[in-house]
């Protein structure tokens, strides 16, 4: 019998599964059989504590062009939502389904899941991490730049859970990561220290940027934090990704933010809709991204 595999960080992955991943993304990408149908009979529940328009639709897409289904859950329409034990809801949900995908505030409530289902649990997004953004990420960059080995990525912004799953990557593929984010925001230091020397932190956004071969941002205040908007709004008010900061990344350096953005604040409109983004493909991508994560889980010989 095969172990039982969860993606509940991008660690999850040893540097040639993940490197096999995103080649296996773009083959998917590039050559779709709609007879390939390797998931045929099997469910996903997609349990969303969080609103979503690309992992939704990515997740439900995939495992449509597989020949499985997804099952919708929201807390508002099951017992998640009254105070069930997560441990509960995880051996129920299991013994059920095929897979289970969690878009959820706590990065406990995927790991408990984790440890109590009997199918393979996917993060689909926590406070902490956010892995299968990076897939997605990590596929765009090598489907236009090739293998990122070595490069220099600048994330400008929060130290949020895309920073960090953007620290793991760092581990995971060799390259060098400079993060500028302001006093109090930084990513947390158990991340940044356990990848070691291919951290490099800055005070200043364009000292992270310079010759950088890809410039990344979010969102200055993630869902659940609007009440901290203002506050926010004050201590980012340095960091946007502009022409500027793109002008000290290398010629040639790619943008990247996986949305939803907001122009005028994080990143100028300039930017975002500008010849060096390329953020719609990275968002197309994350179907192909999922298609071939389900298919690690799910197919495994």
């Amino acid at each position: 019998m095969n172990k039982l595999r969860h993606f509940v960080s991008l660690l999850d992955l040893s540097s040639s599964e993940l490197r096999g991943l995103i080649a296996r993304a773009i083959e998917l990408k590039n050559h779709r059989d709609p007879n390939y149908q390797p998931l045929k009979g099997q469910l996903l529940a997609m349990v969303f504590e969080k609103s979503s328009t690309r992992t939704r639709i990515s997740f439900e897409a995939g495992m449509a062009h597989f020949g499985g289904s997804a099952l919708f859950l929201s807390p508002r329409d099951t017992q998640l939502g009254r105070g069930e034990p997560l441990r509960d809801s995880a051996k129920v949900i299991s013994s059920m389904v095929d897979c289970i995908m969690l878009r959820t505030d706590k990065h406990e409530t995927v790991t408990t899941f984790a440890e109590h289902s009997s199918v393979p649990v996917i993060n689909g997004l926590t406070d902490q991490e956010h892995p299968c953004q990076l897939l997605a990420d990590m596929q765009t960059y090598f489907e236009l730049r090739g293998d990122i080995q070595g490069k220099t990525v600048a994330w400008i912004g929060d130290g949020n859970n895309m920073c960090h799953s953007y620290i793991h990557a760092a581990s995971l593929l060799d390259f060098t990561l400079h993060i500028a984010s302001p006093a109090g925001y930084e990513p947390q230091a158990a991340y940044v220290d356990a990848a070691g020397a291919r951290i490099k932190c800055f005070a200043k956004p364009l000292d992270a940027a310079q010759g950088a071969d890809l410039v990344v941002t979010d969102v200055w205040a993630s869902m659940g934090q609007e009440e901290e908007q203002a506050q926010r709004v004050a201590a980012f008010k340095d960091y946007q990704v502009d022409r500027q900061v793109m002008q000290a990344a290398k010629a040639d350096a790619l943008f990247m933010h996986c949305l939803p953005a907001h122009r005028g604040e994080e990143v100028s409109a300039e930017v975002i809709d500008g010849p060096q983004s390329v953020v719609f493909p990275e968002a197309k991508n994350r179907l192909h991204a999922q298609k071939a994560l389900l298919e690690f889980l799910l197919c495994q010989k």
